[in-house]
């Protein structure tokens, strides 16, 4: 695509992913409406200026506003998702967009299962939820048992273990978010 290309494709989804129409646009940047449709239209030969305005009132920056457009969704089946098991007990990353010090996975124990925790980062906390069947956690000494629904949140950082102590498999989410300082 050409520059003029990406930037009427960029600035068609970004208009229209935050709902705005162009005359909202004219107002928002103090660009003329008759220059954003040219600008729309792949036609335009725009100065530095007005994409800076534009860029500003779409909270972009001119790099991304001339660029390929983004994707708005993408669909990762389950196939595409690694799966990471080892006695009984099955890790499958939900995020699969690194994002830095958050972790979050589907944790599946067959009946009995048990793996021991990682500690995280200095000041990680974690959130794990209980889906389905029954789950235990064993952290800094103490022992937690959680069934459906339940979250407990402790200190990743910490040394900790997950069994299912019951014959029917279970299913968690752990969370791991990094220190908030």
């Amino acid at each position: 695509m050409t520059a003029a290309a990406n930037l009427s494709a960029t600035l068609r989804q970004l208009r229209d992913v935050r709902g705005l129409t162009q005359a909202r646009l004219s107002a928002l940047s103090g660009v003329p409406r008759p220059t954003l449709a040219t600008l729309e239209s792949g036609s335009a030969n725009p100065t530095l200026s007005v994409l800076v305005k534009v860029a500003d009132a779409l909270q972009v920056s001119v790099e991304e506003l001339i660029s390929p457009p983004r994707e708005t969704a993408r669909l990762y089946r389950a196939a595409e998702l690694p799966v990471r098991s080892r006695g009984g007990v099955h890790l499958r990353q939900l995020v699969p967009d690194a994002i830095p010090g958050v972790q979050v996975e589907r944790f599946a124990l067959d009946a009995r299962a048990s793996t021991p925790g990682v500690p995280h980062k200095p000041g990680t906390r974690e959130y794990l939820c209980c889906e389905s069947g029954t789950l235990e956690l064993r952290a800094g000494g103490q022992h937690w048992t959680l069934g459906p629904g339940d979250v407990l949140v402790f200190r990743g950082d910490q040394r900790h273990g997950y069994r299912n102590p019951t014959d029917t498999a279970a299913v968690a989410y752990s969370v791991v978010l990094p220190s908030r300082t």
